[in-house]
């Protein structure tokens, strides 16, 4: 991850900071993408099951396949639809 590679590039007298926000941003994107590739891979409409998970609360709208429907419940719901919404408006503004 990010904070690994911001530890080799300082040298252990640096203070380095530490940023939850942009961590957990980075972990919800890779979830997405993780779950996406894995429905897509079972030939389902990424965003149509994703978009029914995200509405119904039911994880039966993502497959288990490549553990996705534990991975996309690791993360809570709304702080998906959040970063969606983040990342919609900062594209759009």
């Amino acid at each position: 991850m990010e904070v690994v590679k911001m530890m080799k590039q300082n040298n252990l007298t640096e203070t380095m900071s530490f940023n939850s926000e942009e961590i957990r941003r980075e972990t919800i994107h890779e979830v997405l993408k993780q779950v996406e590739a894995s429905l897509s891979e079972r030939g389902y409409n990424a965003i149509n099951q994703l978009a029914g998970y995200l509405i119904s609360d039911d994880p039966a709208y993502i497959s288990s396949h490549n553990n996705s429907r534990s991975l996309i419940q690791s993360v809570e719901r709304h702080e998906i639809i959040e970063e969606l919404v983040r990342f919609y408006l900062e594209a759009h503004h």
